[in-house]
């Protein structure tokens, strides 16, 4: 968990232990990365989906239209096939047969048996004549003399020659609907043949396999009252929880609102020469549930994907802004170091300008000093002779110390261009180790020279070397401790090199530290570093030919060695 805070929220969880440090910034940086590289990673993968989904909507869409309208086209014909064959039927009766045929009870039912054996669905056949009475019946009710001429029914088929009525109960007292067709004789008469259908028929007829729980198919008449059972809608007879659409000689397709108040799909087409329309509903699924179910793979693959896009996101913006802060803090402490160098060069030319101008008031001290000894030797009375002579010599030692050291001082401040000189090691380490004899000896640090064999003179550059060994021996008098002891070793190696080999007893440098020792403005002292000392002896030593080396164990000591040729021909900077 721990690290999963600090990779989504690393700048809010780190404390600013450097006041001058303005974590907003990174902050700020972190959370831009962050936003800009996942909008532009994730807002592709986004409108991909909603691309999908809106393809995959359309399809089922398209789908759900199609199978609406294949079954209505289908169930539609259907009906109007039976209806138009049972019509036909009817019409071929009355032109074949006579009135008088027709009026003969044996032979109308026979014609009834017929008709019922061959097409099915017909309950019952009889003939009205112009007046609305029904002359003759054959069925299962008593509906001989029966008058309809008040019925509209009677009115429609005089009109049109035809009639389908809605499903009524009627004197039969069960569903079912009448077809007649009327047929006009020579004397200017007509009569009218009636069937009536079976509502169970037709019910048979609307089925379509493979319905929803939710979907539905009913027939409803025009003035919207049910001709058929429904599941949702309404029941027989009764009106129609649906509107009665408008008109149209197509199949049409609409989305709608079912009497559950849930958004449905409705087709329907109207009959031809009937009063009936057919209605399907099919309830609109949940079609983004629809979707996840279907593309739950590639959801997987996308949402996997995103998960690892913004865990990788966060991982880089991490990292990278991590290396942005630590950049920053080496630019500053690299500015920081320059301007210490920059003091400390300023210092170097400052010391060299003191020296340089002690020297002449220590030249005259000395040549007075030389003066007063002369007159002091000659003058055999002269009081306290031997006390002040004694003197004398005391003021020339301490100027001729002071000369020393201006002149060392001197040495290792002025510019000079890279020359070769003989030189030899054993003399240039002790005039080195002198240098830094005032410190070892308030710290009581012994310095041991230690030249083993012949060692021959090389041919390098003076300044160079000096500055090598005392960065160096700078080095190991802070390593030590007081009391410590440092040990110088100087050996030929194989007639052709000298070693020097400068060896501690002090703290040590540890293993993490110790592959970096020699980059510039690495240090393991603190403010009190510049961490340039060992990367300019690195430079020089391997600029004079030479190679250095480096053993070091905590709390035991390190050891450089500096290996130098014999001859090195001087580069000019």
């Amino acid at each position: 968990m721990e690290f999963f805070k600090q990779m989504i929220l690393p700048f809010r969880l780190l404390k600013n232990t450097d006041k001058s440090e303005d974590l907003k910034r990174y902050r700020r940086l972190w959370w831009y990365s962050v936003v800009l590289t996942l909008l532009v990673s994730l807002v592709p993968l986004l409108i991909m989906t909603g691309v999908n989904f809106l393809m995959f909507r359309e399809a089922i869409l398209t789908e759900i239209r199609y199978d609406l309208s294949r079954n209505l086209s289908s169930t539609s014909r259907s009906l109007q096939f039976v209806i138009e064959e049972r019509l036909s039927a009817l019409r071929y009766t009355v032109r074949e047969t006579t009135r008088e045929e027709l009026l003969d009870e044996e032979r109308l039912s026979e014609t009834f048996q017929n008709l019922r054996n061959t097409f099915g669905g017909f309950v019952d056949l009889g003939v009205i004549s112009s007046d609305g009475v029904q002359e003759v019946y054959v069925g299962p009710y008593n509906l001989e003399g029966v008058d309809y001429s008040d019925q509209s029914a009677f009115d429609e088929v005089i009109i049109r020659g035809m009639y389908v009525s809605d499903v009524f109960m009627g004197h039969r007292h069960f569903p079912h609907f009448v077809i007649s067709v009327k047929y006009e004789s020579n004397d200017g008469d007509f009569h009218i043949l009636r069937a009536t259908v079976d509502m169970d028929y037709l019910n048979r007829l609307i089925y379509v396999p493979n319905m929803g729980h939710s979907d539905d198919i009913f027939i409803i008449s025009r003035e919207g009252i049910m001709q058929t059972p429904s599941r949702s809608h309404g029941y027989l007879l009764e009106s129609s929880t649906i509107d009665v659409p408008a008109f149209s000689p197509d199949i049409e397709i609409d989305e709608t609102l079912s009497g559950t108040n849930l958004t449905c799909f409705l087709g329907y087409c109207y009959i031809e020469n009937t009063p009936f329309i057919l209605i399907i509903t099919k309830e609109r699924t949940n079609l983004l549930v629809e979707w996840f179910e279907r593309q739950s793979l590639l959801l997987v693959f996308l949402i996997t994907s995103a998960l690892l896009i913004i865990l990788v996101v966060f991982w880089s913006v991490t990292k990278m802004v991590k290396h942005v802060r630590a950049a920053d803090r080496h630019r500053t402490q690299v500015l920081m170091n320059i301007e210490y160098t920059n003091k400390m060069a300023t210092i170097g030319r400052l010391s060299a300008s003191v020296a340089h101008e002690i020297n002449n008031p220590l030249a005259i001290i000395n040549e007075k000093a030389g003066l007063l000894t002369d007159i002091v030797s000659i003058t055999d009375e002269f009081p306290n002779r031997e006390k002040t002579l004694k003197a004398l010599g005391t003021i020339i030692g301490s100027v001729d110390r002071c000369s020393k050291v201006t002149h060392r001082l001197l040495g290792f401040t002025r510019k000079m261009q890279t020359k070769s000189e003989f030189i030899y090691l054993p003399q240039l380490l002790e005039e080195v180790s002198n240098f830094l004899g005032r410190e070892a000896l308030h710290r009581n640090i012994n310095i041991y020279h230690d030249a083993r064999g012949d060692i021959p003179s090389i041919e390098s550059d003076r300044s160079q070397l000096q500055q090598v060994f005392l960065n160096i021996l700078n080095n190991a008098v802070a390593a030590v401790e007081n009391g410590g002891k440092i040990n110088i070793i100087i050996e030929p190696v194989n007639g052709q090199k000298v070693a020097v080999d400068i060896r501690d007893n002090g703290s040590g440098i540890s293993e993490e530290n110790l592959t970096h020792i020699f980059e510039p403005f690495f240090s393991t002292k603190g403010e009190f570093g510049t961490g340039l000392g060992l990367s300019i002896t690195y430079g020089l030593v391997q600029k004079l030919g030479g190679t250095i080396d480096v053993e070091s164990e905590l709390d035991v000591g390190t050891a450089f060695r500096i290996t130098l040729p014999l001859k090195h021909e001087p580069s000019v900077e």
